[in-house]
């Protein structure tokens, strides 16, 4: 049961006259009077940026966890959640869509944990394919011929 002030403690901070323009990266997402994060936004001059610089952390992460999608299993999963994470510590959409992949990343951890031996045997294959495939490239001068086309 929540009370006034607690609810109050934690809406999103008031940035003045300019409440009616939409803010660039949506919607801020609520913290607690006082925080950090509200001077930040509270001032002018950080918001923007402290904002883009959480926008560019969460991506760096969601970038990793994609980079890695190349493997099978649940490895692009972790780096994505942080990602969101971030996010969500920021803005309102990304909260919504972090309880979202939370909930599919919880199912798939299960589904792992149910079916350990055939988790196992995808993500080593997926390793295997991987190394494969970096060998392949590397043994028959793919990459060098790229460089070259390219000129680089």
């Amino acid at each position: 049961m929540s009370t006034d002030d607690e609810r109050v403690a934690t809406e999103p901070v008031a940035t003045g006259p300019g409440d009616a323009e939409p803010e660039p990266l949506g919607e801020p997402a609520a913290v607690p009077r006082g925080s950090l994060r509200y001077r930040l936004r509270s001032n002018p001059a950080t918001r923007t940026f402290y904002r883009v610089l959480v926008f560019v952390v969460g991506l760096l992460f969601i970038a990793g966890g994609i980079a890695l999608s190349v493997l099978p299993g649940p490895l692009t999963i972790p780096p994505v959640l942080v990602g969101l994470w971030i996010w969500s510590t920021e803005f309102a959409w990304a909260q919504r869509l972090f309880l979202r992949f939370k909930v599919k990343g919880r199912e798939a951890w299960e589904h792992a944990k149910r079916h350990p031996v055939s988790s196992i045997a995808i993500t080593v294959g997926g390793i295997v394919a991987v190394v494969v495939g970096v060998w392949a490239l590397q043994h028959f001068g793919v990459i060098e011929w790229v460089r070259a086309t390219v000129g680089l």
